[in-house]
């Protein structure tokens, strides 16, 4: 359960304006630069949306925030039972079905990332992705 004082900024940001996520960024975020290292720091704050598209629009925005080299990470896409090759895997790639992430993935040592369900636990993490 989430206290009323553990709220404590609240902004909504037009589906418009970059300038404006970047002000909600710095908001929720104070001195990320000084304290990306903290994980306490890191874990303290969230920035909540109920749209896909401006969940990775945020991701890729706060990914640029931390220092360090980006590593590029794609999917491994195909169909089953395709034998004509109808859906080529440069098809499949542009698709984004709800539920699954993107055909890229872009990270950076330090950024937090999130598993949302280990599908085989003893093999290590693993989320069918």
């Amino acid at each position: 359960m989430v206290s009323r004082r553990q709220i404590v900024a609240a902004r909504s940001v037009p589906q418009t304006s970059d300038i404006d996520l970047d002000g909600l960024i710095d908001c929720i975020f104070l001195r990320l630069d000084e304290n990306m290292s903290k994980t306490s720091y890191i874990t303290s704050s969230a920035i909540l949306s109920t749209l896909n598209g401006w969940v990775y629009m945020i991701n890729m925005r706060m990914i640029g925030h931390f220092q360090g080299d980006q590593m590029v990470y794609h999917s491994f896409d195909s169909a089953v039972d395709d034998p004509h090759n109808y859906y080529p895997p440069e098809f499949l790639n542009t698709l984004t079905p709800n539920g699954l992430p993107q055909h890229i993935l872009k990270l950076k040592i330090g950024c937090p990332i999130i598993l949302l369900r280990n599908i085989d636990p003893a093999n290590g993490l693993y989320n069918g992705t």
